[in-house]
């Protein structure tokens, strides 16, 4: 049976839906009243969710943070408006540890994620070993990467942002997307399919990074595998909070 990889931190992301009703006495903000609650797992754990929804029956494995890393928003019910976000933990976290389980598993997955949220769990050493010893993978990175590191990996997807603050990487390897413009590959722009509505961007680059390697491990055709993450991602857009797509490969 097939099987999938997934390093990188993972978080809880928790958002609480509340509704106001009037701005506060002491300073001008308004008072938020929670309505609902709900609770996803978050950065990797995220990327884990898109695989298990993209590739039901896949054997799957995540190799996270102990620690517990929570990221929660206050957001407005009606207008979806964020008016607050706290990340707790993240400044707590154990770096990865090497061991011969790990190199073994690296070595024998079909594909490896890497969802590098640079919160300390990895290291550039790490993600060149990881990349290196892989025979498909793709790496999701906000740090300022090396180019040692980009030859390493089979793929790199960027944003847009991470790319211009990488201006001095020159892989024909890299991904950036663009939004709501689609992504980018070797100066080629694939569309996006406009969303119905877009609610809410969280983990949409995860849902991008999931749908393109999966495809790709099926296609092996990079623009098809491109065009089918970006109508993925368009999907989660359209949801509120971090969510996974509802189509299979």
């Amino acid at each position: 049976m097939l099987n999938i990889l997934v390093i990188g931190e993972i978080c809880v992301d928790k958002f609480i839906y509340c509704e106001i009703k009037r701005l506060s006495p002491e300073a001008p903000v308004p008072i938020l009243h929670p309505l609902k609650t709900s609770e996803n797992p978050g950065m990797a754990g995220n990327t884990l969710s898109n695989i298990h929804t993209l590739l039901p029956g896949w054997i799957t494995t995540l190799i996270g943070n102990d620690e517990i890393i929570t990221k929660t928003r206050y957001i407005e019910q009606k207008s979806n408006h964020m008016f607050l976000r706290v990340d707790e933990g993240e400044d707590k976290v154990t770096p990865f540890s090497w061991s011969t389980d790990i190199d073994i598993m690296i070595g024998t997955a079909d594909i490896v994620i890497v969802s590098d949220y640079n919160k300390g769990f990895l290291r550039n050493l790490d993600l060149k070993e990881i990349g290196r010893k892989s025979t498909l993978s793709i790496l999701d990175s906000k740090r300022k990467l090396t180019n040692d590191i980009v030859e390493s990996f089979s793929f790199v997807k960027l944003n847009e942002q991470e790319r211009n603050n990488n201006p001095e990487l020159e892989g024909d390897n890299i991904i950036t997307t663009l939004g709501k413009q689609g992504a980018k590959y070797q100066n080629i722009i694939y569309k996006s399919p406009s969303p119905k509505d877009t609610i809410d961007v969280s983990g949409a680059g995860d849902t991008f990074t999931a749908s393109f390697i999966s495809k790709y491990f099926q296609s092996k055709n990079i623009p098809t595998s491109i065009k089918f993450a970006n109508k993925m991602s368009a999907e989660v857009v359209s949801k509120r909070g971090v969510s996974t797509p509802t189509s299979k490969l």
